[in-house]
């Protein structure tokens, strides 16, 4: 995926987390470190794709952090990084049970 390339390289280049990911990150029942966030970065797969998102081409990610916990993170490309707008422990009442995709209510 084209997209995925693109995710890759911007964050080689520099990550960019934003307010609203830095909130969801150090909730008290999370605590989702820089690292993890990276590691699913460069070894996740994406399991959404969103070329027509208002905050430009987005994805959303699963990989595993430590203690192998699925964590999703969505992301932006931009020219010179990776801007994060979220990242959270997918809730299993809402995902399958490979957390790949949304649970139908």
């Amino acid at each position: 995926m084209e997209i995925l390339i693109q995710v890759r390289a911007a964050a080689q280049q520099r990550l960019l987390f934003l307010p609203h990911a830095l909130r969801q990150m150090l909730r008290p029942d999370r605590m989702i470190r820089g690292a993890e966030v990276r590691r699913v970065i460069t070894e996740g797969e994406i399991i959404e794709d969103s070329p027509e998102d208002a905050r430009g081409h987005s994805c959303l990610l699963l990989g595993y952090g430590d203690q192998d916990r699925p964590i999703h993170v969505v992301c932006v490309p931009r020219d010179d990084y990776l801007a994060i707008i979220t990242a959270y422990l997918p809730d299993p009442q809402e995902w399958s049970g490979d957390f790949q995709k949304r649970v139908k209510k």
